[in-house]
């Protein structure tokens, strides 16, 4: 059992008054690390939601329902609770009213169990984001030194739980992975009109990670239009296999105001949709891999940490560009991402001279841990 990040903090919100939600795509653990949580209890009631008929009792329950269902128990686990119609107000009805008891729900598709359990929960939930696993994680576990090591393995093959630990199919994991985030999270979804069109954003995203993105060009690409690739990708978002970083605009009259860049939250994932495998050093996508895991593994870094920072990249009109950017109150972290060690990296004159409250950075595989630790 590799030890969660988050672990200690959702013990510690344990028994507060408000519902433990756990959201994260599939396969990232969260059934694994609730169940490691609550180890050595016997007084949990546990509920999946893709039993058909726990769905249809907690459907409409009622305060009376639930005293009976929990009985003696004291903690309350609803595994894939995202399935479950009204599960918002099911979890409402115990943290109002049973408030001795302690829910922790789990959900890998966040905008059905954010949408149905938002209004009723404000102010009654602490929410989680469970990523893959991460480089800090990693080297907690097996050592800086050895985690190094690993680096061209994990700008391939990413950072899944099944994919790190397995030996030898990580290929044939990472697509049959690939395939449950469509087939299972998206296309039973009743937006979804035109699986070839997911399928196609997916490819295209996949294909322009590092750059800016554009609606636009996407639907002609894809033989959609702009609305479609913009929901597609919201869906995208909201099931946690993409996310999406933003420009940052505020001094330079020529800087890009309104642009986005998308990355993917794991490596392995973006390289089964394009299935391209190639180990790195025969990559001509290198660069954009290296890109895709720094930012992503900060991501994960700051979120597992509760580090509350605003991220960007930058880039003006003249293409003067910065990877990443990290807002701590009114000092800018700026990071430029070099796979290469050998290559000087000189940051824009421009944005030297806006931002005077800066500190600049290159990262490199000899000094990630600068950046994720």
């Amino acid at each position: 059992m590799i030890k969660r990040t988050i672990d200690e903090q959702i013990k510690s919100d344990m028994f507060r008054g408000k519902a433990i939600l756990i959201y994260g795509a599939r396969q990232t653990g969260k059934t694994t690390l609730v169940h490691e949580i609550l180890k050595n209890r016997n007084d949990i009631l546990f509920l999946n939601g893709d039993e058909p008929d726990i769905c249809e009792m907690l459907r409409n329950i009622t305060s009376t329902k639930w005293k009976k269902l929990i009985g003696k128990n004291k903690i309350v686990f609803i595994d894939e609770a995202q399935r479950i119609d009204n599960i918002g107000l099911a979890i409402k009805l115990i943290t109002d009213l049973l408030t001795d008891i302690q829910v922790i729900a789990t959900g890998s598709s966040s905008f059905e169990l954010a949408n149905r359990s938002n209004e009723p929960l404000t102010g009654r939930k602490y929410i989680y984001h469970l990523y893959p696993f991460s480089f800090e994680e990693l080297c907690k576990e097996i050592g800086i030194i050895e985690e190094k090591r690993n680096l061209d393995f994990r700008l391939v093959y990413g950072y899944y739980p099944e994919i790190a630990l397995c030996n030898g199919e990580e290929q044939r994991l990472l697509k049959l992975l690939a395939e449950s985030f469509l087939f299972k999270d998206l296309l039973i979804l009743d937006s979804i009109k035109k699986p070839s069109i997911l399928t196609k954003i997916l490819r295209a995203l996949a294909f322009q990670i590092g750059n800016e993105v554009s609606y636009n060009e996407i639907a002609q690409l894809v033989g959609s239009n702009k609305n479609t690739v913009e929901k597609y990708i919201d869906l995208l978002e909201k099931v946690f296999i993409v996310f999406s970083l933003p420009a940052l605009s505020r001094n330079v009259r020529n800087e890009i105001k309104k642009s986005k860049k998308i990355y993917f939250y794991d490596n392995g994932i973006r390289n089964a949709i394009i299935g391209n495998f190639q180990n790195i050093e025969s990559r001509t996508d290198s660069g954009s891999l290296w890109e895709n895991f720094l930012v992503s593994e900060r991501i994960k870094f700051l979120s597992n940490n509760m580090i509350d920072a605003n991220v960007y990249f930058w880039r003006t009109t003249q293409q003067q560009e910065i990877d990443f950017i990290e807002e701590h109150e009114t000092v800018l972290n700026a990071f430029e991402f070099k796979w290469n060690n050998k290559r000087n990296v000189r940051f824009p004159k421009t944005f030297l001279k806006a931002y005077p409250q800066h500190n600049l950075k290159t990262i490199t595989p000899s000094n990630i841990e600068d950046f994720l630790l």
